[in-house]
């Protein structure tokens, strides 16, 4: 079938929506019609850093309708509202043990450019092959996904809004909810008030974590982290994080997440920790030098990186739009809509921070 996707045609070029053919969904996939579909970084680093084979076709928090399913999928049926989330293959030892963002196909079936089966579904109207990201490209009018990367969600919220619950705010709120665990009453500091640090800081509110500190350069930002749950904000151009912590909890900090892939500040969420307490990482980062015995070792520091929030995205974003329903999750104070000729200016919202979520409307 005919569709419209944005494509980036090769390495740090802006998008260009154009005409594609999309092939029908086989037995084990999923067609969709896009509604609408978030930006994130990792879109950004599909277009930039050749992260996944030009020309690719991007988007991967996509979320739309049901049109068809194939003959063996039993999760979804036409007129379903889903969001779309990240590939996994279902039968590792990693997924079958719940954990599929830690499949070991993972980086193969998101970044490989194709589908479970090593084939593609996109193709120019010339006849070449277009990589798909994540498995399904949702800066697209339709999309091709496997059932793994579909998840129905309550056709009572506007499902224009919920895409992003497919990886970012998944990520954040899910390395809160699923992977730390923290203790009531316990303390965290959340390095970076994106969208990321964000979800995680309202996780963190539901919970009930006597300080969740937010730090960040940019003083909205940290109001707005105030009214989701902050505790304590720290602008870090102006107060050093680890002198502040210091002075609120002697013995450090029993949980901190850095969003922002910075080195300098990846080691500060570490020197902010007490003694046995965890760092998730969850931004892009380069090189990081520790003196293991002096930094980590030496006080029983654990030092993690967290993919996807280790989330089961068909048990946890529903549960996500639960905590919406409730109040308790309000991710819709983070987003700005566009519409999608204007994609390449929603890109740039994004990396200058004057957006938070770009959600771009595809089809209405």
């Amino acid at each position: 079938m005919k569709i419209a996707t944005a494509v980036a045609q090769q390495q740090g070029t802006k998008l260009t929506v154009e005409s594609a053919e999309l092939d029908e969904p086989k037995a084990n996939e999923v067609l969709v019609e896009i509604k609408a579909s978030g930006i994130c970084h990792t879109d950004a680093a599909g277009r930039d850093f050749a992260t996944t084979p030009y020309p690719v076709a991007l988007g991967h928090e996509g979320a739309g309708i049901v049109k068809e399913v194939g003959s063996s999928v039993t999760t979804v049926k036409p007129g379903d509202h889903v969001v779309l989330s990240f590939s996994y293959c279902g039968h590792c030892e990693n997924c079958l043990t719940g954990h599929p963002a830690n499949c070991i196909h993972l980086n193969e079936l998101n970044f490989g450019g194709h589908n479970f089966d090593g084939t593609h579904r996109i193709h120019s109207e010339d006849g070449k092959n277009i990589s798909t990201f994540f498995g399904q490209s949702s800066f697209s009018t339709y999309s091709v996904v496997d059932e793994h990367g579909v998840t129905k969600v309550p056709s009572d919220v506007d499902i224009n809004l919920l895409g992003p619950l497919g990886c970012g705010f998944q990520t954040g709120a899910g390395t809160v909810l699923n992977y730390l665990k923290p203790e009531f009453g316990s303390s965290i500091a959340i390095f970076g008030t994106g969208a990321v640090g964000l979800s995680a800081m309202m996780a963190a509110k539901i919970i009930g974590m006597d300080h969740i500190i937010a730090i960040d350069i940019h003083d909205n930002r940290l109001e707005l982290a105030k009214k989701l749950g902050a505790t304590e904000t720290i602008n870090s151009q102006k107060h050093n994080p680890e002198e502040v912590i210091k002075t609120l909890l002697q013995a450090g900090i029993e949980y901190s997440i850095d969003t922002t892939g910075v080195p300098a500040v990846i080691k500060q969420a570490v020197h902010v920790l007490k003694p046995s307490g965890t760092c998730a990482l969850l931004g892009m980062a380069g090189d990081v030098t520790f003196n293991i015995q002096e930094e980590v070792m030496g006080e029983s520091k654990r030092v993690v990186g967290v993919i996807e929030g280790d989330a089961i995205p068909q048990l946890f974003i529903p549960k996500l739009v639960n905590y919406y329903k409730k109040g308790l999750f309000p991710f819709d104070r983070l987003v700005k809509y566009y519409k999608f000729a204007d994609i390449n200016q929603a890109f740039e919202d994004s990396a200058d921070g004057s957006v938070i979520k770009p959600i771009v409307k595809i089809s209405n």
